[in-house]
């Protein structure tokens, strides 16, 4: 299941400049789901429906809340531009962690069987 956005601004942290606390949420490889799994997963954006928190809840969703400022003269496009560079490092991140790539590989004594994510 594909996340429903990928940034949600939460708040404004400092009045007269573009300070602000937002949320990304980044797809997570079918092969990685399990080792991101957490039932008692909720967002930071209140605004989360059911759908949303399945999603974080199963795994197939990571979020992470991060905050960016930038001088008030920025241009909402320039604010955009910079929100979707941060979520697109966040997301490759993701593609390509390795954390998992052994996890479940063994060894009998003679020979290596190669598990992982």
């Amino acid at each position: 299941m594909a996340a429903r956005f990928k940034i949600i601004i939460l708040e404004r942290l400092t009045p007269g400049t573009f300070n602000v606390r937002f949320v990304m949420w980044a797809d997570v490889p079918a092969n990685h789901q399990a080792f991101y799994a957490n039932a008692n997963a909720v967002s930071a954006w209140p605004g989360a429906d059911a759908t949303d928190t399945a999603a974080l809840a199963s795994g197939a969703v990571l979020e992470r809340v991060d905050t960016i400022a930038m001088d008030a003269a920025s241009s909402n496009a320039q604010v955009r531009q910079s929100l979707q560079e941060r979520w697109q490092l966040f997301q490759n991140g993701v593609n390509a962690d390795t954390t998992h790539s052994f996890y479940g590989s063994t060894w009998d004594g003679t020979a290596w069987v190669a598990a992982g994510a």
